[in-house]
């Protein structure tokens, strides 16, 4: 059986005892938290194209997430605060939103990557800090500044790509 490093996620051969990636023991600590995997900011195959769709979002619309490569869109009624990021079952701290079952760690999205915070009639993005960043339509947010999101918009959390439509 393959051992995974608890450290940077690496699946290192049966009985090896230091992580053949990063050098950690292996038998250290089975409950350590696994980081956000940095990835290579250089990515051609993320641009993005900018859309103008909508900004106006009504009291009784949902949100259309679909994330390139998935057969099932998500449909999301957001709150007042809505944090999108991956679960970890080591941390307590979990998102509204788990992309975890798109390949989330492997893309690099943290724990707490990003949230979608709604007003009247609008909807805004805003980066929480994360590890490889949030791009909106090919533009990477400042952390903690609030961009309007809109009908139409792609998505990137860290390597994962979203479109968002409103419904």
């Amino acid at each position: 059986m393959t051992s995974v490093c608890p450290y940077c996620g690496y699946k290192n051969r049966p009985g090896v005892l230091f992580c053949e990636e990063c050098g950690k023991n292996l038998q250290a600590e089975a409950n350590a938290t696994l980081p956000t995997r940095k990835i290579d900011e250089g990515a051609k195959d993320l641009a993005a194209k900018a859309t103008w769709g909508t900004a106006r979002f009504n009291p009784a619309s949902s949100i259309i997430i679909h994330v390139r490569d998935s057969a099932e869109p998500i449909i999301l009624q957001p709150t007042k605060r809505t944090v999108v990021g991956r679960s970890d079952s080591s941390s307590t701290q979990k998102p509204d939103l788990d992309l975890t079952p798109y390949g989330a760690l492997e893309k690099g999205v943290s724990r707490l990557h990003a949230a979608i915070e709604r007003s009247e009639d609008t909807l805004t993005l805003i980066d929480m800090g994360s590890s490889n960043g949030t791009h909106l339509n090919g533009q990477r947010l400042i952390p903690d500044q609030p961009r309007v999101l809109r009908d139409g918009d792609e998505i990137r959390f860290g390597k994962l790509v979203a479109h968002v439509y409103f419904k």
